[in-house]
């Protein structure tokens, strides 16, 4: 059985196809990264993975199960989560809160029933107890501990996108879609970002799907690369063969030299 697969995905804002009949397939524990020109369709694939986004037609299937007509929060409890482009943080709670709202898909006490149940020795103590611990655990990942206890809204941006992501492993996910994680870090965070993401493959065994525009990056870390131009496939490959095809080289005519900036 795959790990995760799109098949044949579509969809149409106003007569435009943003995405038309894209496929691919992903291993497990790869990175698997989606590249291409702004508006060719990247964000929109991860959208309707996401369930923001309802396909016109299309398959997106995760072990077995068709994530297709699901809602967003029934999709992250099957183990697909996500960050975005635009940080979606409460900036008045510290990093610690942020980070322990992923967990809260997986907590079994209600908040009434929690209300009831007083004491460290309660159900919902507990519960509570190990969930903190383990986002504890990403904190330290993530070398967030000098500022767990910050509101978010006093954090730069880049340790804002480390809290995004950090939320994101909290859901423990299978699945983790990564749109645009460097964007607005600075050279050595860019770094860092580098050997989260290797390492969050191996620690943490999550299969991920990147959206990045830095092709350094891409091209260092990537398994398989799809690139995708005006919502269509031009080439799935190692990164190697992708960096050449000539139909992707076209497709940024315009743009930096995405290959060597």
């Amino acid at each position: 059985m795959d790990h995760f697969r799109v098949e044949n995905l579509s969809i149409s804002f106003g007569g435009l196809k943003a995405v038309n009949n894209v496929s691919f397939t992903v291993e497990p524990n790869s990175i698997f990264s989606i590249i291409g020109p702004n508006g060719s369709g990247k964000t929109t694939i991860f959208n309707l993975i996401s369930g923001i986004y309802h396909p016109n037609n299309g398959r997106i299937i995760l072990e077995g199960e068709d994530m297709v007509g699901k809602t967003p929060d029934r999709i992250a409890r099957k183990g697909i989560a996500r960050t975005f482009q635009n940080i979606e943080l409460f900036a008045k709670a510290t990093v610690m809160d942020n980070i322990m709202l992923g967990r809260h898909i997986h907590m079994k006490t209600g908040i009434f029933t929690g209300a009831t149940l007083l004491g460290r020795r309660s159900r919902a103590a507990q519960e509570e107890i190990a969930n903190r611990e383990i986002v504890e655990g990403i904190i330290d990942f993530l070398d967030l501990q000098s500022v767990r206890d910050q509101y978010v809204a006093s954090l730069s941006y880049g340790k804002r996108k480390l809290v995004e992501l950090g939320r994101a492993l909290a859901l423990k996910p299978k699945v983790l879609l990564l749109d645009e994680p460097s964007a607005g870090m600075n050279t050595e965070e860019k770094e860092d970002l580098n050997i989260w993401i290797k390492d969050i493959r191996e620690d943490y065994q999550v299969t991920i799907l990147l959206i990045e525009h830095d092709m350094n990056m891409i091209m260092g870390i990537s398994d398989r690369i799809f690139a995708i131009n005006h919502g269509e496939k031009i080439i799935e490959g190692l990164p190697r063969d992708v960096q050449t095809h000539p139909e992707v080289i076209k497709a940024y005519l315009g743009e930096e030299d995405i290959f060597h900036a």
